[in-house]
């Protein structure tokens, strides 16, 4: 089976097309980057160029039998700084994408965000079927974004599976890019910088190992029930400074004295997220398999030698 994998050549997505080639799959990236990175799979195809290019999209749908849509130009914090522009640039070239899925019949799986479509949580943990109130643009973008998905399922037989990560952690998550809270702190810790919290103990956060949530997306889009959602997380809870105290005895001989600071809560920042993903588990068969704490080593491991 050939793959498309758009947005393939970042941090999940070369996880992600690790574990398709493994699987058996031809893969073919397609990114913005002009070149490959050095980071990318060795096996894969790659192609330069951007999701919202019709013709380029087209033509690629029309030998890949699958595809995958990671690509996405912000986080929630840029989001909130500039929603029209999260809007723009996201949701018109992904409504395309689906109708031009649609037209070629391929096998779709979107990926939405566990994190962040739910808002605050009523309960926990969180199920599909819990109430979906956004409080980031990044948010109410992805949300959105599944409606058409299945709206055009049903108007133009469109062949979706909808996932909704929880927060990926591990090597290649590069530190400071506005997400990612693990690579954050342990780099601020390695370099003696601050580690930065907002609020007293932070937000909690379900944290999964980016070679489980890799695996997850390959069991949707293998096993998953067509116009289903699934939810892709741990299940496990920690705040901000749950994550540090387990960082903490890692960090012997390479980081230097341990500094907190905190700041105000975020508006857009939702307080808890954990998620429940019994029904991925139920229908596919996924479960996590990397214990916390040794994706926090290798995660460890790979920052060491970051020099970003």
């Amino acid at each position: 089976m050939n793959t498309l994998v758009i947005g393939g050549a970042g941090f999940i997505g070369t996880h992600l097309v690790s574990e398709l080639l493994a699987a058996g799959r031809k893969v073919t990236v397609l990114d913005r980057r002009t070149d490959a990175p050095p980071e990318l799979p060795q096996g894969a195809d790659y192609v330069a160029g951007d999701f919202g290019q019709c013709e380029l999209i087209r033509e690629l749908l029309r030998g890949h039998g699958e595809v995958i849509h990671l690509a996405y130009t912000s986080v929630p914090k840029t989001s909130f700084e500039n929603p029209f522009s999260d809007l723009l640039e996201n949701l018109p070239p992904t409504v395309q994408l689906f109708a031009e899925a649609a037209e070629s019949g391929s096998r779709l799986v979107f990926v939405s965000s566990g994190g962040t479509v739910y808002g605050e949580a009523g309960t926990l943990p969180i199920c599909e079927d819990h109430p979906t109130k956004p409080i980031s643009p990044y948010g109410l973008t992805k949300l959105t974004l599944e409606g058409y998905a299945h709206l055009y399922a049903v108007t133009h037989g469109l062949k979706f599976v909808c996932v909704r990560p929880a927060n990926a952690f591990g090597p290649g998550q590069k530190p400071f890019t506005g997400q990612g809270f693990i690579a954050n702190a342990m780099t601020s810790m390695m370099r003696g910088l601050p580690v930065t919290v907002f609020g007293q103990r932070g937000t909690v956060r379900d944290y999964i190992y980016v070679g489980d949530l890799a695996a997850g997306i390959v069991s949707a889009l293998e096993k998953g029930s067509l116009s289903g959602i699934y939810n892709l997380g741990s299940g496990v809870g920690r705040s901000n400074v749950d994550v540090i105290e387990a960082i903490l005895p890692l960090m012997k001989g390479l980081a230097h004295e341990i500094h907190i600071e905190n700041f105000p809560e975020r508006a857009f920042d939702v307080q808890v997220n954990i998620l429940d993903s019994g029904k991925l588990r139920k229908d596919t068969g996924w479960r996590p398999k990397m214990a916390f704490d040794e994706g926090l080593l290798c995660t460890r491991e790979w920052l060491k030698d970051f020099r970003g």
